[in-house]
C-alpha cells in the first residue's frame, strides 16, 4: 500500500530505509561485497575482475592472499590495500565506513568465497546498512552452495551453522538444539578437527545419519565422501581428510504419527481415575493429534478383542 507522501509517520513507527544501485557504477560512496573463487580461478567474474581494478580502496581478509588472486586474474590494483580480518574488524569498519561516507568505493574481499558468511565483512555491512549507506554484492562461488549441490542430499530447505564450538561441552549444546532439526544442515570444520566432528555428530544425531564430507570444491584433488556418519567417522580417523572442508548432513527424519490403537492405554488410564470414555478419548485424541472417534474405536475394539 502506498502511504501519504505528505504525512509524517508516527513517532513510534520504524522508518524503511531504502537505498537502490547499480553495483558496477557509483556516483557516491557505495561498500562492495565481493565472492572470489573458492579455489578455481576460472570461477571469477568480469564484474570481480572490474571491482578489483576501479575500487578505491580494497578490504582483504589476507592482502598477500588478494595480491596473488589479482595477479593471477592480471588485474592491476589501483585502489588502496587494507588489511580487514577478524582481529581487527571492529576497528577497521570504521575506518571502511568513513571511505564510503566521503564518496569512495570499498571492495571487500575475503580469501575465498563471500565476505560475511564466515569470514569478515559483516560488522561493516551492518553498521553500513544501517546508517543508510549504499551495501551490494558481487555474487560469486559458494562452499556451502557448492557442498549443498553436490551432496546428493535435500536441498529445498537447509540451514547453515558454520563452525561449530571448540570446546566440547559448547559443540554438544549446540548439536543438542540441532537434534530435531529437519532441514539439511552445513558446516565448515578444520581439517585436524574433522574426525571429532564426525564422532560428535554421530553421536547427536546417530550413527545411521546420511551426510557427505567435500573437500577441496573446484580444485584440483575435489573430493566428495557420501555414507553415514558412523562410517565418514571412521574413515576420517583412518586415513584423515585434508584441504578445505564442507560437511553436509541430512535433516532429522519425520517423527512418526501416533496411530489411535497404541493410545488405548492412556485412555483407560483416565477411564480408571474416573473419567468418563468419552471424555478420556478425546482429552487423549486433543493431546496427541489423532482422531477422537477413531481413538474411541480403538479403544471399544481394545474391549471387544
Amino acid at each position: 500500500m502506498v502511504g501519504d507522501p505528505g504525512r509524517e509517520l508516527p513517532a513510534n513507527r520504524p522508518r524503511v530505509v531504502c537505498v537502490t544501485s547499480r553495483a558496477d557504477s557509483f556516483s557516491t560512496g557505495a561498500l562492495v561485497l565481493a565472492g572470489t573463487p573458492i579455489g578455481n580461478l576460472g570461477d571469477a567474474t568480469d564484474r570481480l575482475r572490474e571491482a578489483l581494478a576501479s575500487a578505491d580502496v580494497i578490504a582483504a581478509e589476507d592482502t598477500r592472499r588478494t595480491r596473488k588472486l589479482a595477479a593471477g586474474l592480471d588485474v592491476p590494483l589501483r585502489g588502496r590495500l587494507v588489511s580487514h580480518h577478524e582481529h581487527n574488524e571492529a576497528a577497521s569498519a570504521a575506518d571502511l565506513l568513513a571511505e564510503v561516507r566521503a564518496g569512495r568505493t570499498v571492495l571487500v574481499v575475503s580469501d575465498a568465497g563471500m565476505p560475511t558468511i564466515s569470514d569478515p565483512g559483516y560488522r561493516v555491512a551492518a553498521a553500513a546498512a544501517a546508517e543508510g549507506l549504499t551495501v551490494t554484492a558481487l555474487p560469486g562461488p559458494s562452499a556451502v552452495l557448492t557442498a549443498l549441490a553436490v551432496s546428493g542430499l535435500p536441498s529445498d530447505r537447509f540451514v547453515f551453522e558454520g563452525f561449530l564450538p571448540r570446546k566440547a561441552t559448547q559443540r554438544e549444546a549446540r548439536l543438542a538444539e540441532l537434534a530435531d532439526e529437519r532441514r539439511t544442515m552445513v558446516f565448515y570444520e578444520a581439517p585436524h578437527r574433522v574426525a571429532a566432528m564426525l564422532q560428535a555428530l554421530a553421536g547427536a544425531f546417530g550413527a545411521d545419519r546420511p551426510a557427505v564430507v567435500a573437500r577441496e570444491l573446484t580444485k584440483l584433488h575435489e573430493e566428495v565422501l557420501r555414507g553415514d556418519l558412523g562410517s565418514l567417522h571412521e574413515r576420517a580417523e583412518a586415513d584423515g581428510v585434508r584441504g578445505e572442508i564442507v560437511v553436509v548432513v541430512q535433516g532429522a527424519p519425520e517423527a512418526e504419527p501416533e496411530r489411535p490403537e497404541d493410545l488405548v492405554e492412556e485412555v483407560e488410564a483416565l477411564v480408571a481415575d474416573g473419567v468418563r470414555l468419552k471424555d478420556a478419548s478425546g482429552t487423549v485424541a486433543a493431546a496427541r493429534g489423532v482422531s477422537k472417534r477413531e481413538l474411541y474405536e480403538s479403544v471399544l475394539a481394545a474391549r471387544e478383542s
